[in-house]
């Protein structure tokens, strides 16, 4: 701002923009209920995230965590997007709930799922959801594949195009049977396309790619080493 030559007004302009412009973040609340009790802040860009851990036969203060971050938010000239704010309770706390939470007067939606950071996180910690979510991307993307098929793409690059655009990464644990082969069938599908009709583990040589299952098992293995 202090760069030579810079004219004064508009130094100043930028200055006044800068001071009164307003941030809107995002807000994402989950209270899972197992043996201790806390409250984590996640941050990511303008997407927060509040996590309470509370213990059994506790009470929650969610709702004192929720007004402390929309305090600290408007003094900062930042606001917390109510429409967009949703609560998730996870674990028996679901069988007794608590009262609904609300942001600035307004009453915060309680919700079975959300999408967090591109993954979507059930109350029931399982992936059909999220399993759903990417299968549906990929079959859309997968058009496109076979539309750069039918315009004479070289298998090379439909191999490209497929490992760069149609991978859709789903975490290991806890996949059921049905849905690793849910997700295992989507590049079968591509490599159909790309090399018409063969045997899945000869074209997974010819293309030299692993199975989706074999890529999470490296993924899982590597994460544990770390």
């Amino acid at each position: 701002m202090g760069k030579p030559g810079a004219h004064h007004a508009l130094l100043e302009y930028c200055t006044v923009y800068v001071y009164n412009y307003t941030t809107h973040i995002d807000l994402r609340v989950a209270s899972v209920c197992v043996s201790r009790a806390n409250c984590l802040t996640h941050n990511f860009i303008d997407d927060t995230a509040l996590t309470e851990i509370i213990k059994k036969n506790h009470i929650t203060y969610m709702q004192s965590f929720v007004d402390d971050l929309a305090q600290q938010a408007a003094q900062r000239n930042m606001n917390v997007n109510t429409k967009k704010t949703k609560e998730m309770l996870i674990g028996p706390i679901t069988k007794n709930p608590p009262q609904q939470l609300t942001l600035s007067g307004t009453t915060v939606d309680r919700v079975d799922t959300f999408k967090l950071l591109g993954v979507h996180v059930s109350t029931d910690l399982k992936w059909t959801q999220h399993v759903n979510a990417i299968s549906a991307k990929a079959v859309s993307r997968i058009y496109f594949l076979k539309q750069l098929k039918r315009a004479g793409a070289q298998m090379s690059d439909l191999v490209h195009f497929y490992t760069a655009i149609c991978y859709s990464p789903v975490w290991h644990s806890s996949l059921t049977v049905a849905q690793t082969e849910t997700l295992e069938s989507l590049q079968k599908r591509a490599f159909w396309i790309i090399y018409y009709d063969g045997d899945y583990e000869l074209l997974l040589i010819l293309a030299q790619i692993d199975s989706l299952e074999t890529r999470r098992d490296h993924l899982t293995s590597r994460f544990l080493k770390r």
